[in-house]
């Protein structure tokens, strides 16, 4: 579950965060369109972990028996027990379906939720682990500190903001045996997590890049665990293709980067589940009038060495609707 934080928070900063809209007509302008809009969408997030580095094993994104969508079943447990041995066909796959909604108090204050169902798969020796339900909701808040986009040539942005991760998940799942899987098998951390982000966005003319990093830090759940202090960075490099009035695709270049020390036991390190990843791949965002399409697709070009099965890389699905938002709760839209 912490690697799937790691992930939320992540994704969280990665939506597109600069544009204006006409009063009138619905157009856009902008670096990326709908960014002082509020809206809905829905996200699918596949992540896998697969391949021993102490065993020279390559990183598989699709190894056997890992469903990038949907596990087979949702929940189940045929023998499963955590014991890496080096095992080839190992992994350990994250899969998350998102609801999020986003409202805009004014141009500058914005309001997120998002609720996840989580789908973890875990198999180790041939014996597979799946977890699913509902997961962890998070709600935070952004601040548009900065917000210069209707100046000629270089726009910007800036967005702080911070937020809580809520313990609504499951996190105490048990086997046949009344014995509690552990935390990584579970739907929820029983944690309540506090983090804060920043996200800057610049762009000129049909050039943007967006940088953000987000900093957390968790409590401990009743059984005592928590999760170390984590960060994560995500970097957008793209590129807009105006197609018309209503058609625009911004193809992208995108690094994501986590960092953990993993998960912890009475306050101590257990030197379980540790990270420190690099990915890298391609995004395709595609605009029509209000509705969105959001894609990427990242590959590791770092992992530090540990005794699990290293990071293969991630996919994201999104489509979303923005709404005309001509008004605002606070202030009205100038």
């Amino acid at each position: 579950m912490k690697r799937l934080f790691l992930l939320l928070v992540g994704a969280a900063l990665q939506a597109p965060t600069v544009g204006r809209a006409c009063d009138i007509c619905g157009c856009f302008m902008g670096i990326t369109p709908y960014d002082n809009q509020s809206g809905l969408s829905l996200m699918h997030r596949y992540r896998i972990f697969n391949g021993y580095h102490d065993y020279g094993q390559s990183p598989r994104f699709f190894p056997a028996g890992a469903r990038p969508f949907f596990p087979s079943p949702l929940n189940g447990d045929n023998g499963y027990a955590h014991n890496h041995s080096g095992d080839p066909t190992d992994f350990e796959a994250f899969r998350v379906v998102e609801l999020r909604g986003k409202y805009f108090l004014s141009q500058r204050v914005e309001l997120n939720a998002f609720v996840p169902y989580v789908m973890n798969t875990s198999q180790i020796n041939g014996r597979q682990l799946n977890a699913s339900g509902l997961g962890d909701v998070t709600v935070f808040a952004g601040y548009h500190l900065i917000r210069a986009i209707e100046t000629a040539g270089l726009q910007s942005r800036l967005i702080v903001g911070g937020g809580v991760k809520l313990p609504t998940g499951d996190y105490n799942r048990q086997n046949d045996k009344g014995r509690r899987y552990a935390l990584l098998n579970q739907v929820g951390t029983g944690t309540t997590d506090g983090f804060v982000y920043a996200n800057y966005i610049a762009g000129f003319r049909s050039f943007g890049l967006s940088v953000n990093s987000s900093y957390r830090l968790s409590n401990e759940n009743r059984f005592q665990n928590s999760l170390a202090p984590s960060t994560a960075t995500f970097a957008n490099l793209f590129y807009r293709i105006p197609l018309g009035e209503s058609w625009q695709v911004y193809p992208s270049a995108q690094l994501f980067y986590e960092k953990t020390d993993g998960e912890m036991l009475d306050g101590r390190l257990t030197g379980e589940h540790a990270m420190n990843n690099a990915l890298l791949g391609p995004g395709l965002d595609v605009y029509y009038k209000n509705l969105s399409l959001n894609t990427s697709f990242q590959l590791p070009v770092y992992t530090a060495e540990t005794d699990h099965p290293a990071s293969a890389g991630r996919m994201v699905l999104s489509v979303g609707y923005s709404f005309n938002q001509t008004k605002y709760l606070f202030h009205r839209k100038s």
